[in-house]
C-alpha cells in the first residue's frame, strides 16, 4: 500500500534554529498507528533558501538544542 499523506496525524513539531539550519522535532502517528518521533534537518543554501537535507551526524550544541525538544515530545509518544 503506498503512502499517503492523508494518513499521517502531526501530533507534535517544535524548530530549533541556527543561522544556517533548522532540525525539527516531531511527532507523528500513520493511519491511527504506532506514534513515533521523527528529528528532520533544513539547511540554508546559498541563496539563503531553506532545503531537506539529511540529518547524518549531529554536533554537541545541536543535540544540546533538541534534547528539551524530545523531552517535550515524550508525552505524544504514549
Amino acid at each position: 500500500m503506498p503512502y499517503d499523506a492523508a494518513l499521517d496525524e502531526k501530533l507534535f513539531s517544535k524548530l530549533w534554529e541556527t543561522e544556517v539550519d533548522r532540525l525539527t522535532v516531531s511527532v507523528f502517528s500513520y493511519n491511527k498507528g504506532v506514534k513515533k518521533l521523527q528529528i528532520s534537518r533544513t539547511s540554508k543554501d546559498t541563496q539563503g533558501e531553506l532545503k531537506f537535507s539529511k540529518l547524518g551526524r549531529m554536533t554537541k550544541e545541536e543535540v544540546e538544542g533538541i534534547l528539551p525538544l524530545m523531552q517535550e515530545a515524550l508525552p505524544f509518544l504514549s
